[in-house]
Protein backbone atom coordinates (compact mmCIF):
# COMPACT_ATOMS: atom_id res chain seq x y z
CA UNK A 1 0.00 0.00 0.00
CA UNK A 2 1.06 3.37 -1.03
CA UNK A 3 -0.09 7.01 0.90
CA UNK A 4 -0.64 10.43 -1.12
CA UNK A 5 1.60 12.95 -0.52
CA UNK A 6 -1.23 14.97 -0.23
CA UNK A 7 -3.52 13.25 1.93
CA UNK A 8 -1.19 11.21 4.44
CA UNK A 9 -3.97 9.64 6.65
CA UNK A 10 -5.94 8.23 3.41
CA UNK A 11 -4.53 5.83 0.61
CA UNK A 12 -5.27 6.32 -2.94
CA UNK A 13 -7.00 3.21 -4.59
CA UNK A 14 -5.60 4.07 -8.08
CA UNK A 15 -2.17 4.64 -6.69
CA UNK A 16 -2.08 1.84 -4.61
CA UNK A 17 -2.65 -0.30 -7.34
CA UNK A 18 -0.42 1.01 -9.73
CA UNK A 19 2.65 2.43 -7.43
CA UNK A 20 5.31 -0.54 -7.13
CA UNK A 21 8.97 -0.96 -6.82
CA UNK A 22 10.77 -4.15 -6.68
CA UNK A 23 14.59 -3.42 -5.69
CA UNK A 24 15.01 -6.98 -6.78
CA UNK A 25 14.19 -6.51 -10.20
CA UNK A 26 17.19 -6.31 -12.41
CA UNK A 27 14.73 -5.15 -15.31
CA UNK A 28 13.07 -2.45 -13.55
CA UNK A 29 16.19 -1.34 -11.87
CA UNK A 30 18.04 -0.67 -15.62
CA UNK A 31 15.41 1.93 -15.71
CA UNK A 32 13.76 2.88 -12.61
CA UNK A 33 12.93 6.61 -13.01
CA UNK A 34 9.47 7.03 -14.03
CA UNK A 35 8.07 4.90 -11.16
CA UNK A 36 10.95 7.08 -8.62
CA UNK A 37 9.49 10.27 -10.34
CA UNK A 38 5.96 9.10 -9.17
CA UNK A 39 6.73 7.62 -5.39
CA UNK A 40 8.84 11.20 -4.49
CA UNK A 41 5.73 13.31 -5.40
CA UNK A 42 2.94 10.55 -4.90
CA UNK A 43 4.35 8.68 -2.14
CA UNK A 44 7.11 10.08 -0.32
CA UNK A 45 7.12 7.62 2.52
CA UNK A 46 6.42 4.47 0.39
CA UNK A 47 5.47 1.13 1.81
CA UNK A 48 6.14 -2.41 -0.16
CA UNK A 49 3.86 -5.04 1.62
CA UNK A 50 5.32 -7.83 -0.60
CA UNK A 51 9.10 -7.12 0.89
CA UNK A 52 8.10 -5.77 3.77
CA UNK A 53 10.46 -2.35 3.69
CA UNK A 54 9.68 1.14 3.53
CA UNK A 55 11.12 3.72 1.45
CA UNK A 56 12.33 7.58 1.49
CA UNK A 57 12.65 9.35 -2.09
CA UNK A 58 12.83 13.27 -1.99
CA UNK A 59 16.62 14.26 -1.31
CA UNK A 60 15.97 16.07 1.86
CA UNK A 61 14.78 12.91 3.28
CA UNK A 62 17.50 10.90 2.02
CA UNK A 63 20.37 13.21 3.08
CA UNK A 64 18.84 13.82 6.88
CA UNK A 65 18.12 10.24 7.32
CA UNK A 66 21.82 8.77 6.33
CA UNK A 67 23.46 11.37 8.32
CA UNK A 68 21.11 10.09 11.32
CA UNK A 69 23.05 7.22 12.41
CA UNK A 70 21.34 6.66 15.55
CA UNK A 71 17.65 6.35 13.82
CA UNK A 72 18.51 4.17 10.88
CA UNK A 73 21.39 1.96 11.94
CA UNK A 74 24.12 0.10 9.55
CA UNK A 75 24.99 -2.73 12.01
CA UNK A 76 22.30 -4.97 10.63
CA UNK A 77 23.41 -4.59 6.88
CA UNK A 78 23.13 -2.33 4.29
CA UNK A 79 21.04 -4.14 1.96
CA UNK A 80 17.59 -5.10 2.25
CA UNK A 81 18.53 -8.63 1.88
CA UNK A 82 21.02 -8.69 4.72
CA UNK A 83 18.79 -6.72 6.78
CA UNK A 84 16.22 -9.27 6.32
CA UNK A 85 18.40 -12.38 6.44
CA UNK A 86 18.98 -11.22 10.25
CA UNK A 87 22.45 -12.75 9.72
CA UNK A 88 25.31 -12.01 12.15
CA UNK A 89 27.77 -9.05 10.65
CA UNK A 90 31.40 -10.69 10.98
CA UNK A 91 33.05 -8.02 12.31
CA UNK A 92 35.51 -5.87 10.40
CA UNK A 93 32.93 -5.28 7.75
CA UNK A 94 33.24 -1.65 7.79
CA UNK A 95 29.68 -0.45 5.46
CA UNK A 96 27.72 -2.05 8.03
CA UNK A 97 29.04 -1.18 11.18
CA UNK A 98 27.57 1.77 13.75
CA UNK A 99 29.80 4.66 15.54
CA UNK A 100 31.79 4.22 17.53
CA UNK A 101 33.48 0.85 16.13
CA UNK A 102 32.63 1.78 12.51
CA UNK A 103 34.48 5.38 13.01
CA UNK A 104 37.54 3.50 14.69
CA UNK A 105 37.84 1.59 11.62
CA UNK A 106 37.01 3.80 8.98
CA UNK A 107 39.65 6.52 10.53
CA UNK A 108 42.45 3.32 9.67
CA UNK A 109 41.09 3.24 5.77
CA UNK A 110 41.15 6.94 5.94
CA UNK A 111 44.69 7.89 6.42
CA UNK A 112 45.55 5.37 3.27
CA UNK A 113 42.95 7.07 0.66
CA UNK A 114 44.04 10.38 1.41
CA UNK A 115 44.20 12.90 -1.73
CA UNK A 116 48.18 12.87 -2.42
CA UNK A 117 48.12 9.06 -2.41
CA UNK A 118 44.81 9.19 -4.99
CA UNK A 119 46.65 11.94 -6.70
CA UNK A 120 50.06 9.53 -6.86
CA UNK A 121 48.26 7.06 -8.94
CA UNK A 122 47.25 8.97 -12.02
CA UNK A 123 50.19 8.84 -13.81
CA UNK A 124 50.07 4.84 -13.59
CA UNK A 125 46.50 4.78 -14.29
CA UNK A 126 46.80 6.77 -17.42
CA UNK A 127 49.43 4.52 -18.42
CA UNK A 128 47.73 1.47 -18.32
CA UNK A 129 44.29 3.15 -19.39
CA UNK A 130 46.32 3.68 -22.98
CA UNK A 131 47.58 0.56 -22.84
CA UNK A 132 44.05 -1.10 -22.86
CA UNK A 133 42.49 1.67 -25.91
CA UNK A 134 45.37 2.01 -28.25
CA UNK A 135 45.06 -1.64 -29.67
CA UNK A 136 41.13 -0.90 -30.26
CA UNK A 137 42.36 2.37 -32.83
CA UNK A 138 41.31 1.41 -35.75
CA UNK A 139 38.91 -1.33 -35.49
CA UNK A 140 35.90 0.83 -35.22
CA UNK A 141 34.76 -1.25 -32.19
CA UNK A 142 35.04 -0.60 -28.23
CA UNK A 143 33.75 -2.23 -25.10
CA UNK A 144 33.11 0.63 -22.40
CA UNK A 145 33.14 -2.39 -19.84
CA UNK A 146 35.07 -5.16 -20.76
CA UNK A 147 37.92 -3.70 -22.58
CA UNK A 148 38.34 -0.74 -20.23
CA UNK A 149 35.77 -0.82 -17.55
CA UNK A 150 36.18 -4.39 -15.76
CA UNK A 151 39.50 -4.18 -16.32
CA UNK A 152 40.98 -0.44 -15.26
CA UNK A 153 39.36 0.10 -11.74
CA UNK A 154 40.47 -3.91 -11.21
CA UNK A 155 44.56 -3.13 -11.71
CA UNK A 156 43.95 0.47 -9.43
CA UNK A 157 42.85 -1.67 -6.24
CA UNK A 158 45.74 -3.88 -7.04
CA UNK A 159 48.11 -1.20 -6.61
CA UNK A 160 46.79 0.27 -3.71
CA UNK A 161 46.54 -3.08 -2.06
CA UNK A 162 49.74 -4.30 -3.72
CA UNK A 163 48.49 -7.22 -5.51
CA UNK A 164 50.47 -8.36 -8.13
CA UNK A 165 49.31 -8.00 -11.54
CA UNK A 166 48.63 -11.55 -12.65
CA UNK A 167 46.53 -12.70 -9.36
CA UNK A 168 44.00 -9.32 -9.59
CA UNK A 169 41.73 -11.07 -11.81
CA UNK A 170 40.71 -13.82 -8.85
CA UNK A 171 40.45 -10.88 -6.65
CA UNK A 172 37.99 -9.27 -9.16
CA UNK A 173 35.50 -12.56 -9.58
CA UNK A 174 35.46 -13.01 -5.99
CA UNK A 175 34.10 -9.42 -5.79
CA UNK A 176 31.32 -10.38 -8.87
CA UNK A 177 30.46 -13.26 -6.88
CA UNK A 178 30.21 -11.68 -3.60
CA UNK A 179 27.92 -9.39 -5.37
CA UNK A 180 25.11 -11.78 -7.06
CA UNK A 181 24.97 -14.34 -4.07
CA UNK A 182 21.78 -13.88 -2.20
CA UNK A 183 20.64 -14.29 1.58
CA UNK A 184 23.48 -15.37 3.90
CA UNK A 185 26.14 -15.93 1.49
CA UNK A 186 25.81 -12.14 0.58
CA UNK A 187 29.10 -11.60 2.50
CA UNK A 188 32.41 -13.59 1.89
CA UNK A 189 34.66 -14.46 3.71
CA UNK A 190 37.81 -12.81 2.55
CA UNK A 191 39.74 -15.95 2.41
CA UNK A 192 41.03 -14.89 -1.65
CA UNK A 193 43.30 -12.29 0.22
CA UNK A 194 44.67 -14.46 2.66
CA UNK A 195 48.21 -15.84 0.72
CA UNK A 196 48.41 -11.68 -0.04
CA UNK A 197 48.51 -11.08 3.91
CA UNK A 198 51.05 -13.87 4.58
CA UNK A 199 53.40 -12.18 2.11
CA UNK A 200 53.27 -9.06 2.89
CA UNK A 201 53.68 -10.40 6.43
CA UNK A 202 56.85 -11.64 5.24
CA UNK A 203 57.81 -8.72 2.61
CA UNK A 204 56.56 -5.52 3.85
CA UNK A 205 56.16 -2.77 0.96
CA UNK A 206 54.66 0.39 0.06
CA UNK A 207 51.07 -0.50 -0.38
CA UNK A 208 47.87 -0.35 1.72
CA UNK A 209 47.90 -3.70 2.72
CA UNK A 210 51.57 -3.61 4.64
CA UNK A 211 49.54 -0.78 6.29
CA UNK A 212 46.60 -2.12 7.64
CA UNK A 213 49.02 -5.10 8.39
CA UNK A 214 51.35 -2.49 10.80
CA UNK A 215 49.37 -0.09 11.84
CA UNK A 216 48.05 -0.06 15.64
CA UNK A 217 44.77 1.41 16.77
CA UNK A 218 42.60 1.81 20.21
CA UNK A 219 39.47 0.09 19.71
CA UNK A 220 36.35 0.20 21.15
CA UNK A 221 37.46 -1.42 24.64
CA UNK A 222 40.38 0.71 24.82
CA UNK A 223 42.80 -1.94 24.17
CA UNK A 224 45.29 -0.85 21.07
CA UNK A 225 46.06 -3.55 19.21
CA UNK A 226 46.91 -4.29 15.55
CA UNK A 227 43.47 -5.83 13.33
CA UNK A 228 42.92 -9.52 13.63
CA UNK A 229 43.23 -11.31 10.68
CA UNK A 230 39.50 -12.18 10.07
CA UNK A 231 39.29 -7.88 10.68
CA UNK A 232 41.78 -7.40 8.17
CA UNK A 233 40.29 -10.49 5.42
CA UNK A 234 37.17 -8.75 5.93
CA UNK A 235 38.63 -5.44 5.77
CA UNK A 236 40.01 -6.48 2.20
CA UNK A 237 36.88 -7.66 1.19
CA UNK A 238 35.39 -4.37 1.40
CA UNK A 239 37.99 -2.40 -0.25
CA UNK A 240 38.42 -4.86 -3.39
CA UNK A 241 34.69 -5.06 -4.26
CA UNK A 242 33.28 -1.82 -3.36
CA UNK A 243 36.22 0.33 -5.09
CA UNK A 244 36.59 -1.78 -8.18
CA UNK A 245 32.43 -2.86 -9.15
CA UNK A 246 31.04 0.59 -8.44
CA UNK A 247 33.29 2.15 -10.87
CA UNK A 248 33.16 -0.82 -13.66
CA UNK A 249 30.19 0.23 -13.47
CA UNK A 250 30.66 4.34 -13.58
CA UNK A 251 32.44 3.59 -17.07
CA UNK A 252 29.56 1.54 -18.13
CA UNK A 253 26.22 4.08 -17.69
CA UNK A 254 29.46 7.05 -19.44
CA UNK A 255 29.26 5.03 -22.40
CA UNK A 256 25.36 4.92 -22.25
CA UNK A 257 24.36 8.32 -21.26
CA UNK A 258 27.03 10.05 -23.64
CA UNK A 259 25.88 8.05 -26.75
CA UNK A 260 21.89 9.46 -26.10
CA UNK A 261 23.68 12.79 -25.77
CA UNK A 262 25.94 13.07 -28.35
CA UNK A 263 26.14 16.85 -28.73
CA UNK A 264 27.12 17.47 -24.62
CA UNK A 265 29.23 14.45 -25.72
CA UNK A 266 30.72 16.31 -28.44
CA UNK A 267 31.43 19.47 -26.32
CA UNK A 268 33.77 16.86 -24.19
CA UNK A 269 35.92 16.03 -26.92
CA UNK A 270 36.32 20.04 -27.89
CA UNK A 271 36.67 20.73 -24.13
CA UNK A 272 38.18 18.58 -21.83
CA UNK A 273 37.98 20.69 -19.10
CA UNK A 274 34.17 19.91 -18.95
CA UNK A 275 35.09 16.13 -18.14
CA UNK A 276 35.32 16.36 -14.37
CA UNK A 277 31.65 18.17 -14.09
CA UNK A 278 30.24 15.72 -16.62
CA UNK A 279 31.85 12.52 -14.20
CA UNK A 280 29.57 14.72 -11.37
CA UNK A 281 26.73 14.47 -13.87
CA UNK A 282 27.04 11.11 -14.98
CA UNK A 283 27.35 9.85 -11.28
CA UNK A 284 24.26 11.69 -10.26
CA UNK A 285 22.20 10.12 -13.00
CA UNK A 286 22.90 6.67 -13.09
CA UNK A 287 23.78 6.31 -9.81
CA UNK A 288 25.92 2.56 -9.90
CA UNK A 289 23.92 1.88 -6.28
CA UNK A 290 19.96 2.94 -6.89
CA UNK A 291 19.37 2.39 -2.67
CA UNK A 292 20.69 2.09 0.59
CA UNK A 293 19.21 -0.21 2.86
CA UNK A 294 19.02 0.82 6.89
CA UNK A 295 17.50 -0.63 9.62
CA UNK A 296 15.10 1.37 11.69
CA UNK A 297 16.38 1.18 15.42
CA UNK A 298 13.62 3.29 17.11
CA UNK A 299 9.94 4.59 15.75
CA UNK A 300 10.14 7.89 13.75
CA UNK A 301 7.43 9.66 11.44
CA UNK A 302 7.00 10.82 8.06
CA UNK A 303 4.36 12.80 6.69
CA UNK A 304 1.74 11.57 9.39
CA UNK A 305 2.87 8.08 9.52
CA UNK A 306 4.61 6.22 11.70
CA UNK A 307 7.63 4.00 10.23
CA UNK A 308 8.10 1.29 13.67
CA UNK A 309 10.96 0.47 14.91
CA UNK A 310 12.44 -3.19 13.70
CA UNK A 311 11.51 -1.83 10.03
CA UNK A 312 13.78 -1.86 7.47
CA UNK A 313 14.05 1.38 5.32
CA UNK A 314 15.47 1.80 1.73
CA UNK A 315 17.10 5.34 0.78
CA UNK A 316 16.14 5.58 -2.97
CA UNK A 317 19.63 7.01 -4.19
CA UNK A 318 18.46 7.00 -7.92
CA UNK A 319 14.98 8.54 -6.82
CA UNK A 320 17.02 11.59 -4.34
CA UNK A 321 19.34 12.46 -7.22
CA UNK A 322 16.68 13.44 -9.43
CA UNK A 323 14.67 15.08 -7.38
CA UNK A 324 13.70 18.62 -8.68
CA UNK A 325 13.69 20.30 -5.46
CA UNK A 326 17.47 19.84 -5.17
CA UNK A 327 18.28 19.87 -9.47
CA UNK A 328 16.01 22.45 -10.67
CA UNK A 329 14.22 23.25 -12.88
CA UNK A 330 13.98 19.16 -13.98
CA UNK A 331 16.32 16.46 -12.29
CA UNK A 332 15.02 14.28 -15.12
CA UNK A 333 17.18 16.23 -17.13
CA UNK A 334 21.32 15.11 -18.49
CA UNK A 335 23.33 18.52 -18.39
CA UNK A 336 26.78 18.83 -17.43
CA UNK A 337 26.82 22.38 -16.96
CA UNK A 338 24.27 22.20 -14.48
CA UNK A 339 25.12 24.05 -10.95
CA UNK A 340 26.93 22.01 -9.38
CA UNK A 341 24.97 20.70 -6.19
CA UNK A 342 26.01 17.71 -4.23
CA UNK A 343 24.39 14.50 -4.64
CA UNK A 344 23.69 11.07 -2.98
CA UNK A 345 25.72 8.44 -5.18
CA UNK A 346 28.35 8.55 -2.58
CA UNK A 347 26.15 8.37 -0.02
CA UNK A 348 26.33 10.84 3.37
CA UNK A 349 27.20 11.09 6.78
CA UNK A 350 29.52 8.55 8.44
CA UNK A 351 29.38 6.20 5.76
CA UNK A 352 30.06 8.87 3.03
CA UNK A 353 32.58 6.81 0.44
CA UNK A 354 35.74 6.74 1.53
CA UNK A 355 36.98 6.04 -2.05
CA UNK A 356 35.00 8.92 -4.02
CA UNK A 357 38.31 10.49 -4.85
CA UNK A 358 39.82 7.65 -6.43
CA UNK A 359 36.54 6.56 -8.60
CA UNK A 360 36.23 9.99 -9.47
CA UNK A 361 39.78 10.33 -10.41
CA UNK A 362 39.17 6.52 -12.62
CA UNK A 363 36.44 8.45 -14.35
CA UNK A 364 38.15 11.40 -15.35
CA UNK A 365 40.73 9.38 -16.36
CA UNK A 366 38.76 6.85 -18.52
CA UNK A 367 36.26 9.82 -20.24
CA UNK A 368 39.55 11.95 -21.27
CA UNK A 369 41.71 8.61 -22.76
CA UNK A 370 38.07 7.43 -24.29
CA UNK A 371 37.45 10.77 -25.96
CA UNK A 372 41.09 11.45 -27.31
CA UNK A 373 40.48 8.27 -29.75
CA UNK A 374 36.65 7.77 -29.91
CA UNK A 375 35.10 11.14 -29.99
CA UNK A 376 31.89 9.51 -31.08
CA UNK A 377 30.06 6.37 -30.71
CA UNK A 378 27.13 4.31 -31.05
CA UNK A 379 25.99 1.58 -28.82
CA UNK A 380 25.65 -1.83 -30.21
CA UNK A 381 22.32 -2.98 -28.53
CA UNK A 382 22.12 -5.90 -29.63
CA UNK A 383 24.94 -7.17 -27.91
CA UNK A 384 24.31 -5.35 -24.65
CA UNK A 385 24.26 -6.70 -21.67
CA UNK A 386 23.06 -5.97 -18.30
CA UNK A 387 24.59 -6.90 -15.34
CA UNK A 388 22.20 -9.46 -13.22
CA UNK A 389 23.13 -7.57 -10.04
CA UNK A 390 20.83 -5.52 -8.21
CA UNK A 391 22.92 -4.12 -5.33
CA UNK A 392 25.17 -2.67 -7.87
CA UNK A 393 23.53 -1.94 -11.08
CA UNK A 394 24.71 -1.47 -14.57
CA UNK A 395 26.10 -3.34 -17.96
CA UNK A 396 28.27 -5.96 -18.11
CA UNK A 397 29.04 -5.48 -22.09
CA UNK A 398 28.39 -1.83 -23.29
CA UNK A 399 29.51 -2.63 -27.05
CA UNK A 400 29.73 0.42 -28.94
CA UNK A 401 30.76 1.12 -33.12
CA UNK A 402 33.14 3.86 -32.66
CA UNK A 403 34.73 6.46 -35.22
Amino acid sequence: MTISADNPSAPDAATAAELYYDPYSVELNMNPYPVFARIREEAPLYYNDKHDFYALSRFDDVNKALIDHETFISGRGALLEIIKSGMEIPPGTLIFEDPPIHNIHRNLLSRMFTPRKVLALEPQIREFTARCLDPLVGTGRFDFVNDLGEQMPMRVIGMLLGIPEEHQRRVTDHGEATLQSTQVDLLATGEVFAEFIDYRTEHPSNDIMTDLLTVEFEDETGTVRRLSRDELLMYLTVVATAGAETTTRLIGWAGKTLAEHPDQRRELAENPALIPQAIEEILRWEPPALQIARYVAKDVEYYGRTVPAGSAMLMLVGAANRDHRRFPPDGDVFDIHRELRSHMTFGAGTHFCMGNALARLEGRIALEEILKRFPTWEVDWANAVPSPTTAVRGWEAMPTFVS
